[in-house]
């Protein structure tokens, strides 16, 4: 099995994101690769799909991954049946930090209980 192979879906889930400038080359027993993510949010993604595949220390895996937007964490698109708790939930493992997004979003929000689908919402960083 080629490393290439191996790390088929870091490659898969770097497309899906869009990942810029990405590039991938075999060489030396070692696959280095990189790109650049458009969020951090992204960029963590693509090294948790890393620790899945290659556990947490990787030595056959050179990745520099650089993003473009450090001003925040992510940006959602409020689905049907999102609630401020559930996006909590994706972006930081606790629904209870809900308020962290929508003390960022006060702009368009004024009451934590009413998103509407279709809002773009800031994530912040985690804290």
């Amino acid at each position: 099995m080629s490393l290439q192979d191996k790390y088929r879906p870091v490659l898969n889930l770097g497309e899906e994101l869009g990942i810029a400038d990405g590039y991938v080359e075999e060489a030396d027993g070692k696959l280095k690769m990189g790109g650049v993510a458009a969020t951090q949010y992204h960029k963590n993604l693509l090294w948790d799909k890393i620790k899945e595949v290659a556990g947490d220390n990787p030595t056959d895996l050179v990745a520099d991954i650089k993003v473009t937007n450090t001003d925040y964490f992510a940006k959602h698109i409020v689905a049907k049946g999102d609630t401020l708790g559930k996006i909590a939930k994706k972006y930081y493992g606790e629904a209870g930090d809900y308020m962290r997004i929508f003390n960022a979003n006060t702009d368009k929000l004024k009451n934590p209980d009413m998103i509407h689908p279709d809002q773009e919402l800031t994530i912040p960083f985690p804290a």
